[in-house]
């Protein structure tokens, strides 16, 4: 064997393992980038729950509670009253009016259904000729879905839903009967959040074991008086970028709400 081939065969071996090293490199940078994409949307959806859980246990509490066992037990057993708000109207001399707001509570629900729960309510879009409908209580339906249909000006039309869930209540609506533009038709509950999530850790951050998020409850002092403020975010997020400290590009861990601002926006929003 002559030296040509011999340097032939070595760099033939070299320009495969750089080939496959070059592979191997951008290969791993996008799966490390498809892992952080799916962790990072895991962190977002437990924001967003801890969100929506903390909102509601203000509306009950007044005030909002950095302390997870509260937060996970107000999950669990909580109730929260089904406001009704009207105004009285009353008509005094020269043409003034004055206006009471009285506040009724009509009920309860659990702070469960509150939180993992979104109802919807699906109207007439227009004044017509009710023709039936497609679908029964307990139905799962999908979004743009067309569960009814109604007549307008001779023509038959089959409105596609918005939303998707269960229908949970049919209006008393028989094929024939005029209904007018607003007039409610059914409504439709949907899960937002996963029923199963474990409470026990509600308050780690997705894909680790113990980490959990920082939790901050204050208040600060608006127009003379004092508001309640909170802050929860995620300590050590896994995305290079966002350890960055550059204001310009918004590049913070992944949080909602603040220690300064009556707010409770995610910076992912």
């Amino acid at each position: 064997m002559n030296l040509t081939k011999i340097l032939t065969g070595v760099l033939l071996i070299l320009s495969v393992l750089l080939a496959w090293r070059l592979y191997r490199s951008v290969q791993g940078t996008i799966e490390e980038r498809e892992s952080i994409s799916v962790t990072e949307a895991a962190v977002i959806e437990r924001l967003k729950f801890i969100r929506e859980a903390e909102i509601v246990f203000q509306s009950v509490n007044k005030r909002y509670t950095s302390n997870w066992d509260s937060l996970a037990d107000f999950i669990r057993n909580g109730r929260v009253p089904i406001i009704q708000r009207r105004e009285e109207i009353k008509q005094l001399a020269y043409g003034q009016e004055q206006v009471t707001i009285h506040i009724d509570t009509l009920g309860f629900e659990s702070a469960k259904d509150k939180i993992f729960k979104k109802t919807h309510a699906v109207n007439a879009p227009e004044n017509a000729t009710f023709l039936g409908f497609k679908i029964k209580e307990g139905d799962q339906v999908l979004k743009n879905q067309k569960v009814y249909s109604i007549r307008v000006d001779n023509q038959t039309k089959e409105p596609p839903l918005s939303e998707k869930g269960i229908v949970t209540k049919l209006e008393a609506v028989k094929s024939g009967d005029q209904v007018t533009k607003g007039q409610l038709l059914l409504t439709i509950t949907d899960n937002i959040f996963d029923p199963n999530i474990d409470l026990t850790t509600l308050g780690n951050v997705p894909g680790t074991e113990n980490l959990k998020f920082d939790i901050f409850v204050g208040t600060v002092e608006r127009s003379g008086l004092k508001v309640q403020v909170i802050e929860v975010k995620d300590p050590k997020p896994v995305n290079p970028i966002r350890k960055e400290s550059n204001e310009a590009k918004n590049r913070k861990p992944l949080h909602f709400g603040s220690r300064l601002d009556v707010s409770t926006s995610g910076n992912w929003e």
